[in-house]
């Protein structure tokens, strides 16, 4: 493999077997991410102190980072890239699995917030380039995930609603492109709603200080129904989707809709489904009605509704302007954030979360 760098705005790649190198594919994120000076912002940002591994955090990032594109999805497989020409691919010496250990050992619960900050400040830079939205409307889906574990002494990590020893991170990304936009590494027995109001107002400044100057809305399912997410994304002047829980006052108020009301449209189950729309006072102590809109299908197993129902329905609320029918269909497609979470724990190892101590575990997400 030969590389022409020339000029960073071009990169060409040849293969040929006399210079055949393993994982070159790496050429491209990591000149990238030296071009948005990932390094440099590791460097200014975090400061360890006398811990450890306060030693070249930068470079020891940007290694976690590379080790984790080519596959790795441990502390122990950044020795793939110790290989002398591996290292001729990243620009730096690869220091030894341990030293990586010892890093991620050394950051504190204070460190977390800088590492965001500089997650923050690199999607910035990335935006100015020209991968933001600028002043177009931006969508941005938010939902939570189980990273399972299994050894019993991982700190923070514990059994949520599925059962699973794990943590449980919320995430957001971008609804177009699935760009992650924050993480937040939560404890295992965390309830999705918790911390989810602080969350929502992060990933809105972030979004903001990298320049979305134009309107934002942000879809969630059920586990962020809440009036702190509502009231989070209000102060931000960003609008919501949530979809609504099946409460015993929601179901009266479905039952309530007229036949008439209801308008067919196409769907991918048999039968297809109709949808409905109601004015809904969504919490206790509200002023004002929000828009609610409904869709029913016919019954499939596992309904959430008793036995003999007529239809499924699933609701949400929403304070957007548009037509009903384009806002339910937009909802719907809240559902791909499930890829994105496929992806980042298939492709980005964000499946395995390596150290015994909370705190590494947390940078360690934020790296992938």
């Amino acid at each position: 493999m030969q590389a022409s760098t020339s000029a960073l705005e071009c990169l060409i790649v040849t293969f040929d077997d006399s210079n055949a190198v393993s994982n070159s594919g790496l050429i491209l994120p990591i000149t990238l991410a030296e071009r948005l000076g990932l390094r440099d912002l590791f460097d200014l940002h975090i400061d360890l102190e006398d811990r450890p591994g306060r030693a070249n955090v930068g470079r020891k990032a940007m290694a976690i980072v590379a080790s984790i594109l080519a596959g790795g999805d441990c502390i122990d497989d950044t020795a793939i890239l110790e290989s002398p020409k591996a290292q001729v691919i990243l620009g730096q010496i690869m220091p030894a699995p341990s030293r990586f250990g010892v890093f991620l050992r050394s950051f504190e619960t204070s460190d977390i917030a800088d590492v965001e900050r500089v997650a923050a400040l690199l999607l910035k830079r990335a935006w100015l380039a020209g991968a933001g939205p600028g002043d177009e409307s931006l969508t941005i889906d938010v939902d939570s995930t189980i990273c399972q574990v299994y050894g019993n002494k991982k700190e923070g990590a514990g059994f949520g609603y599925t059962k699973v020893r794990g943590y449980h991170p919320h995430l957001a990304a971008v609804g177009k492109t699935g760009d992650i936009l924050g993480i937040v590494t939560r404890e295992g027995n965390a309830n999705t709603a918790r911390g989810a109001g602080e969350f929502v107002t992060q990933v809105i400044n972030n979004a903001r200080a990298a320049g979305a100057t134009g309107e934002i809305t942000m879809r969630f399912d059920s586990g962020f129904y809440s009036r702190a997410v509502r009231d989070a994304a209000s102060a931000g002047d960003v609008r919501i989707c949530i979809t609504t829980r099946m409460s015993k006052r929601l179901k009266q108020v479905i039952a309530a809709i007229p036949e008439e009301t209801w308008t067919s449209i196409p769907y991918w189950l048999e039968g297809g489904a109709d949808v409905a729309e109601v004015k809904y006072r969504a919490f206790a102590r509200d002023r004002q009605d929000v828009r609610l809109i409904v869709r029913r299908v016919k019954p499939t197993p596992g309904s959430q509704l008793a036995l003999f129902s007529d239809y499924d329905y699933h609701a949400f609320i929403t304070d957007r302007q548009g037509e009903t029918l384009f806002l339910e269909a937009d909802h719907r497609a809240h559902a791909q954030i499930e890829l994105v979470i496929k992806d980042l724990k298939g492709g980005s190892r964000r499946n395995h979360v390596p150290s015994r101590y909370m705190n590494a575990n947390a940078v360690w997400l934020a790296l992938v």
